[in-house]
């Protein structure tokens, strides 16, 4: 199981907010690559890095920190955040980047996000985030009336790498993450599933590492690496089974 470290960025800074929301943002540095090096250091080998602004904006607004990361970390770079045409995919995979994380458009545009699936093997991941069981999108600023499974389910067979399933209501707020919605979704779908939002400790990961098997492809991690509650040495150790 992949335990990815998160950089979520803001105008340039690494940043974490709290249930998605931009003004609750706590600011945990302003070097993004230095940041990107330390992960690495730990034994990291895949990131997950959000453009946050991006995400609202619907267009990249921190591609010069992205590509500094890209520049510093030796592994996987895993990107969402405003990413809704094929010119945004094909840059970013351009600048190095290993898999690209769609959401609004997976929900607007599902043809096109297959097609990217298709185009790039491995390379297209869907992210489903989930306030009360419905699909939220524009940077979690939208809220549809599209439950999550149904948005899941279209892309069975698409190719996509994998689902990012975020509970918004825990993101960035150390609840612990929502093991049984995400063990459910993943036990209904034949897509490989990532964990997110609201992990607090080892007790997370090592849960969902016991679900591996049942489709569990790995967890995302921020807010508990950087307040100190988590050590991303022993997660990764965990995650590995080692």
């Amino acid at each position: 199981m992949i335990v990815f470290p998160a950089i979520d960025l803001k105008a340039g800074q690494v940043v974490r907010l709290a249930e998605g929301d931009m003004d609750r943002a706590t600011v945990y540095g302003d070097n993004p690559a230095e940041q990107a090096k330390l992960f690495a250091g730990a034994g990291a080998r895949h990131l997950h890095v959000v453009d946050l602004d991006g995400s609202f904006a619907g267009a990249a607004r921190n591609r010069e920190a992205v590509e500094q990361i890209v520049s510093a970390f030796p592994g996987h770079i895993q990107l969402g955040g405003g990413i809704r045409t094929r010119e945004d995919v094909e840059g970013w995979f351009d600048a190095g980047v290993s898999r690209v994380v769609m959401g609004s458009a997976a929900l607007k545009d599902p043809e096109f996000v297959k097609d990217m699936a298709r185009a790039y093997p491995g390379g297209v991941v869907v992210a489903v985030d989930a306030k009360d069981g419905m699909v939220a999108t524009e940077g979690w600023a939208d809220v549809s009336d599209v439950p999550v499974i149904d948005l899941a389910r279209r892309f069975e067979d698409a190719g996509v790498a994998s689902l990012l399933f975020t509970d918004i209501g825990r993101d960035g707020l150390l609840k612990g993450v929502n093991i049984d919605a995400t063990v459910d979704l993943a036990r209904q779908v034949d897509i490989p599933v990532i964990a997110s939002g609201g992990v607090k400790g080892l007790d997370d990961i090592h849960v969902l590492k016991l679900h591996e098997n049942e489709g569990i492809e790995g967890v995302i991690t921020g807010r508990a690496l950087y307040d100190g509650r988590l050590d991303l040495a022993t997660a990764l150790a965990i995650g590995s089974g080692t």
